[in-house]
């Protein structure tokens, strides 16, 4: 498990994301051979329809992965849902199939739920409905 102390100061992204990030090196993936972190899409944030990925893949080329936190993704209600579940199909629409990974199961047990997110294994609690 990672904690706050291990998450360095010049990371620009959350701590879940960061554990994320050690277990794919650990799985053995190159940050900007095998993947990008934090790539925006379609305008990102800032466009209508826009979405960043937390990690998106060159290889294998067909893939992305969110990490999705349970205050942001969970707390706001229907409608972050209902963004994450368009983001999901506009991204299925370039032929990237998006899995989402939640914060607790990341922190918990990174490398477990990066190798099923590597094997296009959703176990997020907006896939299981939840």
């Amino acid at each position: 498990m990672v904690t706050q102390a291990q998450a360095p100061a010049s990371f620009a992204g959350s701590l879940p994301e960061y554990a994320a990030l050690q277990a794919l090196i650990r799985l053995g993936k190159q940050p900007g051979i095998d993947f990008d972190f934090q790539s925006p899409l379609m305008g990102g944030r800032l466009s209508k329809g826009g979405v960043i990925l937390d990690f998106l893949f060159f290889d294998p080329p067909d893939l992305a992965i969110n990490i999705q936190g349970i205050y942001y993704h969970y707390g706001f209600g229907p409608e972050v849902k209902a963004r994450d579940i368009i983001a999901r199909e506009q991204m299925a629409g370039r032929g990237v199939t998006l899995i989402f990974v939640d914060e607790d199961d990341i922190l918990s047990n990174a490398d477990f739920y990066m190798r099923e997110a590597l094997q296009y294994r959703d176990h997020s609690r907006l896939t299981r409905g939840a």
